[in-house]
């Protein structure tokens, strides 16, 4: 009779393991991140003039960005790659070694600066007269995360979106 709880937690332990050989045991026990725009600080540009790295000027572009665990186990977000486009126009690219330590369904709200040159933008032209001239500019953030779940391994996400919003001009 002593062996039955036993014997029943061997065969729940077996069924588990055999289930996450053929499933994928991470992906199920480790949530991604999620990422939405922060409510209180909107997302902006800044146009830039010539500088020694953006020789016929730029942008700047930070988007506020709050990021949740959705997991009941504390992780860090260890990078963020990330793709900005502008009104379905690829914008810029930018790796982010973040070290952000989030506990177990907390949230955090960290800012994500990423630059435009205009030599690479030929195809944003209109979109940069538009926010020039105080229009609000559609945005799509797109990316892969990768976080350290201590025993639960280093997973990577995506690629997935991140978030949309409007930015607007910050003079």
């Amino acid at each position: 009779m002593n062996s039955s709880p036993r014997l029943l937690a061997l065969v729940l332990l077996s069924l588990f393991v055999n289930g996450c050989g053929q499933i994928g045991a991470l992906g199920r026990i480790v949530q991604p991140p999620t990422f939405s725009q922060a409510d209180h600080q909107p997302a902006e540009i800044r146009l830039m003039g010539p500088s020694r790295t953006m020789p016929v000027g730029g942008a700047a572009v930070r988007i506020w960005l709050e990021v949740t665990n959705p997991n009941g186990f504390g992780f860090t977000l260890r990078t963020l790659n990330a793709t900005l486009s502008l009104e379905g126009s690829h914008a810029a690219t930018g790796d982010f070694p973040l070290g952000l330590p989030l506990g177990a369904r907390q949230e955090s709200i960290v800012p994500l600066d990423l630059s435009i040159s205009f030599v690479d933008i030929p195809g944003l032209a209109r979109v940069l007269q538009q926010v020039a001239v105080g229009g609000v500019v559609d945005y799509e953030l797109d990316g892969t995360v990768g976080i350290d779940a201590g025993p639960f391994g280093t997973p990577t996400f995506g690629p997935m979106r991140l978030v949309t919003g409007e930015l607007r001009l910050v003079r």
